[in-house]
């Protein structure tokens, strides 16, 4: 645990939260400025900075959480669709930098955007691109 982390805190109970499930490596809590209602967040309670360094039994286990929970929260909450976020690095849009994955029932009237405006990159570009990625 970071003594100087937060969601450190929050996960190994330091703080009091709003605590939706917990086993022997994650803590739900609900999110206390959340973007809908049920808006939760699951924190390892071990201390990772990103996705990056979360080793990757934890990262196979956090994501199979996520959809647990997912699931839960909709047939509880009858939410209409469902979010599920992770930002890695502050140009991403992480603001704790203690991994944690956000989970955002959905519905009609929740006024919340999370999207993007595509690109048109040609097809030349995107081949470029794979080429670049695969190590071509």
């Amino acid at each position: 645990m970071d003594e100087n982390c937060i969601f450190c805190k929050l996960s190994n109970h330091v703080f009091p939260t709003n605590q939706i499930y917990e086993d022997d490596d994650f803590t739900v809590i609900l999110d206390a400025g959340p973007a809908t209602k049920g808006h939760a967040l699951i924190l390892p309670k071990e201390h990772y900075a990103n996705l990056y360094e979360l080793p990757e039994d934890l990262t196979a286990k956090a994501f199979v959480l996520a959809k647990k929970m997912a699931s839960m929260l909709t047939e509880r909450l009858h939410c209409e669709g469902f979010n599920i976020v992770q930002n890695n690095g502050e140009l991403a849009g992480q603001t704790v930098f203690h991994f944690h994955i956000h989970l955002i029932p959905r519905y009609a009237s929740d006024g919340q955007k999370i999207g993007w405006i595509p690109g048109k990159p040609t097809d030349e570009e995107l081949a470029a691109l794979r080429d670049e990625i695969a190590g071509r």
